[in-house]
C-alpha cells in the first residue's frame, strides 16, 4: 500500500490536514491512517473575525470521507513503527504502507491522577467520545461525584451535571483557571449552582464498532451541547457544587459506605464520592517508534519548525501531538485546543503541497495572534491574545467591565496598547479587540473611556 500523502490519526488535526491536501491535489493518494473507523469532521464553520474561527465537530463514519473525496482512502490501522530512512510506517497487523510526506496527528492523551490504576471503574479520564458514554452510563447510579481538574473539559461537566451533589478539586485559587482569571471565575460563579435544563435528549448518530477498545479523536467545542448529563438523586433536588480551591488528591481507600469511595485532599479534607472524574490535561501520544529519533520538546510534544516538519525527512506534526520550534509571534502562544488542532492540520498540508510543489510556503496568518472561541458556564467566550497576561512578565495593567450574567470585558494593557482580551457574552468587541491588538495603536488618549459603556468604541476603531 502506498500514498502521496499518509495522514496518522482521525482527529481534527488529521482529517483537516487530509480535506485540505484532497482540495490542494484532487490527482494525489492520500492515506488517512486511524485506529478508529470514527473520526472528526469540522462543520459549520463561520467566521467571526479575520482571525477567528468558530466551528462545530461531528462525529461520522470514515466512510463520509471517502465519499467526499475520491483521493482518500481512510485505512483502519493502528501505526506503532516508522521506517523514515526508507518511507513506510508498519501498522500493528504488519501493513506496509509507503509515503512520500508523512504527518503524524495523533494527538494526545489523557493525563489521568495517579491513583487511577488502584480503581479504574470508579475513575474516569475523559478525553474522547467514548469516555463520555462511559461516564453517562456510570452517573446514572451516582449520587456524589468529584471532579478534579480546572480547564474546559472539568468546568463543562460541573456546569452541566443535573441531580448529583459534586465536590470540584481544583490546584488553582480559582475556577476555570486554563482560560480566565479570578474576575471572569467570579462572574461565572452563579451559574454552578443552577440545574441547566436540557431541551433535546441525547440524540446522536451513532455507528457501530467491535469491542476492542481504541483510541478515539479528542472531543471538540460544545461535545456536551445536547446530552443530559444527570446523576441518581431526584429530579426536583438543587444542585451542589462544593470547590476546593489549591488542592489535589493526596489518597484514595474505599469504604463500606453508600458512597464507596473516602477522598482526603492535600490540604487534609476528606471527601466521600461514588465516582471521580480526572480531567486534568493531556500528554502528547508516544505510541510508536521510529528508526531515527524525533525530537522532543520538553512538554514532550514532538518538536516542529515553522513548516510543521520535524527533524525527519518528509516527515511533518500538527495538533496536541507537536510543539511549535519556531520564533513565535509576539501575541501567540500553543494550546492543546481544538481551534489550534484544525489551524496545524490545515497548515501543515498546505506545508506539505508547497514542498511538493517546490513553491514558497508562507506561514499562516492565524500564528500572529492567539484566538480561541468557546463557552463556558453557558456563556459565550472569546479569548485573544495574550488574554492571561501571559508572556509580560506581570508588567501590565488590566481594564475591566462587567455587568452581572450578561457580560465580562477584561483588556490586558501594556505600554497604552491592548496585549489581550477576555470578552465573556455578547460584547460585539471581537473584532475591535482584534484590531487593536494586532495594530498596536495607542490607547493612551482614551485612558478608562475605552470600556465605558455609553462610549461606542468601534467609531474610534473600525
Amino acid at each position: 500500500m502506498e500514498a502521496t500523502f499518509v495522514i496518522v490519526g482521525g482527529g481534527i488535526a488529521g482529517v483537516s490536514c487530509a480535506e485540505t491536501l484532497a482540495f490542494l491535489h484532487p490527482e494525489k493518494s492520500i492515506i488517512l491512517l486511524s485506529e478508529s473507523s470514527l473520526i472528526k469532521t469540522v462543520t459549520n464553520l463561520h467566521t467571526i473575525t479575520k482571525t477567528i474561527i468558530a466551528f462545530d465537530v461531528e462525529e461520522s463514519s470514515s466512510n463520509t470521507l471517502n465519499e467526499k473525496y475520491q483521493n482518500i482512502k481512510v485505512v483502519h490501522e493502528e501505526m506503532v513503527d516508522i521506517k523514515d530512512e526508507h518511507c513506510y510506517v508498519l501498522t500493528k497487523n504488519g501493513v506496509q504502507i509507503k509515503y512520500s510526506y508523512l504527518c503524524l496527528c495523533m494527538g494526545a492523551e489523557p493525563k489521568l491522577i495517579p491513583q487511577y490504576k488502584q480503581f479504574p471503574d470508579r475513575i474516569l479520564g475523559i478525553r474522547d467520545t467514548d469516555s463520555v458514554e462511559a461516564f453517562l452510563n456510570k452517573l446514572k447510579n451516582c449520587r456524589k461525584l468529584v471532579v478534579v481538574g480546572n480547564g474546559g473539559i472539568a468546568s463543562e461537566i460541573v456546569y452541566k451535571i443535573q441531580n448529583t451533589d459534586i465536590d470540584w478539586v481544583v490546584k488553582d485559587n480559582h475556577i476555570s483557571a486554563t482560560f480566565v482569571d479570578p474576575g471572569a471565575a467570579e462572574f461565572f460563579q452563579d451559574n454552578l449552582k443552577k440545574n441547566v435544563k436540557s431541551e433535546k435528549i441525547s440524540k446522536r448518530m451513532r455507528y457501530e464498532e467491535g469491542e476492542t477498545p481504541k483510541s478515539g479523536a479528542a472531543l471538540g467545542p460544545d461535545w456536551y451541547k445536547n446530552l443530559i448529563i444527570a446523576g441518581a438523586s431526584s429530579e426536583n433536588s438543587s444542585k451542589n457544587v462544593s470547590i476546593h480551591y489549591q488542592a489535589e488528591i493526596a489518597t484514595i481507600i474505599t469504604q463500606e459506605s453508600e458512597n464507596p469511595l473516602k477522598v482526603t485532599l492535600t490540604d487534609g479534607k476528606i471527601l466521600e464520592c461514588d465516582l471521580i472524574i480526572s480531567a486534568t490535561g493531556v500528554n502528547a501520544r508516544k505510541n510508536f517508534s521510529t528508526t531515527n529519533s524525533l525530537d522532543y520538546a520538553a512538554n514532550e510534544g514532538i518538536k516542529v519548525d515553522e513548516y510543521m516538519r520535524t527533524n525527519l525527512k518528509n516527515i511533518y506534526a500538527a495538533g496536541d501531538i507537536c510543539s511549535a520550534n519556531w520564533q513565535i509571534a509576539k501575541h501567540w502562544f500553543q494550546m492543546k485546543l481544538w481551534t489550534q488542532a484544525r489551524q496545524m492540520g490545515c497548515y501543515a498540508a498546505k506545508c506539505m503541497s508547497g514542498h511538493l510543489n517546490n513553491e514558497e510556503v508562507l506561514q499562516d496568518f492565524c500564528f500572529e495572534i492567539f484566538t480561541h472561541s468557546t463557552k463556558l458556564f453557558g456563556h459565550k467566550v472569546i479569548l485573544l491574545g495574550l488574554y492571561n497576561g501571559q508572556k509580560l512578565d506581570k508588567r501590565y495593567e488590566l481594564l475591566v467591565r462587567t455587568t452581572k450574567g450578561l457580560e465580562y470585558v477584561k483588556f490586558v494593557i501594556q505600554d497604552h496598547k491592548l496585549q489581550g482580551a477576555v470578552l465573556i457574552g455578547e460584547t460585539d468587541l471581537e473584532e475591535t479587540a482584534e484590531n487593536l491588538i494586532l495594530n498596536q495603536i495607542s490607547l493612551e488618549p482614551y485612558g478608562d473611556d475605552i470600556l465605558n459603556p455609553d462610549i461606542d468604541i468601534e467609531d474610534y476603531f473600525d
